[in-house]
């Protein structure tokens, strides 16, 4: 069984031009240098779920994602790492697959495509007969729900914890289904503010999912932003690749599409808006998931 190593993980002090001292301390968490496939916060929701399916003999690891899912492709190499097989239900058809998906075959994982619509008329797909009809053919299945989003996705997320200095006021993170969310708020010291940037639109529907398994005595200090959502899920425009690139020069960190550009777009939005003070210590997550800059690889200098 392994375990990723740890040991390239740092935390990042962002340079003083980018915030102009509207607050003491900027850093990052690279975790997206946990490694180059597994990267970002996946390591951290897919790892007990891969303990529990080993310890519980499970044979087969069944999720689910999109086309360019980051879920995906971890998915993949963390089961084949386990010595699991691994199955992919892929919300649309693809004529052609995407890099993505490639690398998630390369990996071993068998890929069962359904349309959009089927998929979005099982919201609990990841625990229904649906899903375990498409899987008929195998046994010893144990079903994750997209994005990790389960007890030990949770726990796992939790884990975070270890990089998160008790000296920081605020705490940032892009927020998917909401477990790493989940997982740092039940873990990190309640007088830390953590502060959630949803990359969809209408996105603090979450607020109810979280509230529910937030664990007792920790459901305060935490908040939900959905204004830099760019027209919604993996939508960008113009300003958002001058953003990122523009980020890239002054820190020398590279920012993916879909969730740490919009979070990082959004802080510098509140820090222009004075949301922080000059005594503030903001440390911002960087989830990983850098291989969703293909469609965008062109426009970008990094």
């Amino acid at each position: 069984m392994g375990i990723i190593d740890e040991s390239h993980v740092v935390v990042q002090p962002l340079h003083n031009e980018w915030y102009d001292g509207k607050v003491a301390a900027i850093d990052m968490l690279r975790l997206d240098l946990v490694h180059p496939v597994v990267s970002g916060n996946k390591w951290y929701k897919l790892r007990l779920n891969m303990k529990h399916a080993v310890e519980s003999g499970f044979k087969n690891i069944v999720t689910f994602g999109g086309g360019y899912s980051n879920h995906l492709i971890a998915t993949a190499f963390t089961a084949k790492m386990f010595g699991l097989r691994s199955v992919g239900i892929v919300r649309g058809k693809y004529p052609v697959l995407t890099p993505t998906l490639v690398a998630c075959k390369e990996q071993g994982m068998e890929l069962i495509f359904v349309s959009q619509e089927d998929y979005n008329n099982n919201p609990d797909s990841y625990r229904g007969e649906w899903a375990e009809k498409l899987v008929a053919h195998f046994d010893e299945i144990f079903i994750i729900p997209e994005g990790g989003a389960n007890e030990w996705g949770r726990a796992g997320a939790g884990l975070i914890d270890r990089f998160v200095d008790h000296g920081y006021t605020q705490v940032a993170v892009s927020v998917g289904t909401g477990t790493t969310f989940i997982g740092l708020r039940n873990k990190i010291g309640l007088q830390q503010q953590l502060l959630g940037f949803v990359p969809m639109k209408q996105g603090t529907y979450l607020n109810g999912y979280i509230k529910e398994h937030i664990v007792a005595g920790a459901d305060a200090n935490w908040q939900l932003f959905d204004a830099w959502h760019f027209g919604g899920f993996g939508k960008w425009d113009n300003e958002l690749i001058r953003f990122m690139n523009d980020f890239y020069r002054i820190n020398h960190i590279p920012l993916d599409i879909v969730y740490t550009s919009k979070m990082m777009y959004g802080v510098r939005q509140m820090l222009d808006r004075y949301f922080f003070t000059k005594e503030d210590r903001v440390l911002c997550i960087h989830t990983g998931g850098l291989q969703g800059n293909t469609s965008v690889q062109s426009m970008l200098t990094f």
